[in-house]
């Protein structure tokens, strides 16, 4: 796979702005991807090196289209902690 493809972007949440200045930064991946890949692709992309990965799969949620039930799909996230020193420049 290529990087571009297992990270489909930075997320910018209230949770994870709250965790940049610890180095930690939220990514919505591909949800076949695991963390060597993760960790390989966010090392390529933004020219950072990478301590840990945690990656989980979010349950997509319950919808009603009128009369009919229905379910978002489900998607997979993953907090990236850099190393020491270690910075991604977001733009705001």
């Amino acid at each position: 796979m290529v990087s571009r493809d297992i990270i489909k972007s930075l997320l910018r949440t209230e949770k994870s702005t709250l965790q940049e200045p610890k180095g930690k930064y939220l990514f919505l991946v591909q949800h076949g991807a695991n963390k060597t890949e993760i960790k390989r692709a966010v090392e390529e992309i933004y020219k950072v090196k990478v301590k840990a990965v945690n990656s989980w799969i979010a349950p997509g949620k319950a919808k009603r289209v009128r009369h009919q039930l229905g379910k978002t799909p489900d998607f997979k996230k993953a907090f990236v902690t850099l190393k020491e020193g270690q910075k991604i420049e977001v733009v705001a």
